[in-house]
């Protein structure tokens, strides 16, 4: 018996009220909310925060999949980082003795998706290439470049999460 799956974000057709131009983004959102979701279904606490080899804890890359894409979605608003957006990059590096519950990683990360997903939606096409800077360094960039960049860190850390994740499972 075979399983039919959904196909893929990208293949069922334009995220309402996203422009052509962030479909992709929009997708590669869908994508990573959708693979996170489902490489930590049906895995303990305990797993989530193992290190195995010493690479990063699941719990690690979904707290800092809901950070990172705050901040740069902030920064292609041309807003800087807020205090609490601090707060949150610094608790991003002691997430492991932190340890908080997984749904509330999972509840961040789903915020923080629908915010990006809103943002996305009210983007105007022609502020694409308006320049934007990230950090206190001010480095140079565009709405377009930050918007794509958070999908593509999305993605890279959402890879690390489904490897970890097909590692863990191969471990018990």
């Amino acid at each position: 018996m075979t399983t039919v799956s959904a196909p893929e974000p990208w293949l069922r057709g334009p995220v309402p009220d996203v422009p052509p131009s962030l479909q992709p983004a929009a997708h590669a959102f869908l994508m990573a909310r959708e693979d996170v979701d489902a490489a930590l279904a049906e895995l303990s606490e305990q797993q989530v925060w193992e290190r195995p080899g010493g690479i990063a804890s699941l719990g690690y890359h979904v707290a800092h999949l809901a950070g990172s894409t705050d901040r740069l979605m902030s920064y292609a608003r041309a807003e800087p980082l807020s205090d609490a957006q601090k707060a949150t990059l610094v608790r991003e590096q002691s997430i492991d003795r932190i340890r908080p519950p997984v749904q509330q990683l999972l509840d961040d990360w789903h915020g923080v998706l629908a915010a990006a997903r809103q943002q996305l939606a009210r983007t105007p096409e022609q502020s694409l290439l308006e320049p934007r800077y990230v950090g206190r360094a001010r480095l140079p960039s565009t709405v377009l470049g930050l918007l794509f960049h958070a999908a593509e860190h999305a993605s890279r850390h959402t890879g690390q999460v489904v490897t970890t994740a097909k590692l863990l499972r191969g471990t018990r």
